[in-house]
């Protein structure tokens, strides 16, 4: 098992930023990689970025290219993601997750959610 606990989210305005971070632990070694997600009110969940754990390639949403960074610091276990030139479109809950196998783009371990929220 793996347990994920997201921190950082909060109150912003347009153009501000914020940095979430999500750190891993338990059966850590498990990780192929990780990634962020997003859910708004009434809305799907729905991709952000993510990391592979070995190497560091990224992935990145359409919508957060340019604006939103991903990284990781393998040694503490932890992944986040910088968002900046944050817009109300941005408002959501945030979840990391993690991906234990190459062969699927399905994420096994999920973490609780973090609110962020961007004032016009």
């Amino acid at each position: 098992q793996v347990q994920l606990v997201e921190s950082g989210g909060g109150l912003v305005s347009a153009g501000g930023s914020l940095r979430l971070s999500c750190a891993a632990s338990g059966r850590t070694s498990r990780i192929y990689s990780m990634g962020w997600f997003r859910q708004a009110p009434g809305k799907e969940r729905e991709f952000v970025a993510a990391i592979i754990w070995t190497g560091g390639t990224t992935y990145y949403a359409d919508s957060v290219k340019g604006r939103f960074a991903i990284s990781r610091d393998n040694a503490k276990n932890t992944v986040y993601l910088q968002m900046n030139s944050l817009k109300p479109e941005d408002t959501a809950v945030y979840s990391c997750a993690i991906n234990t196998r190459p062969d699927t783009s399905k994420y096994d371990y999920w973490g609780q959610g973090t609110q962020v929220t961007v004032s016009s």
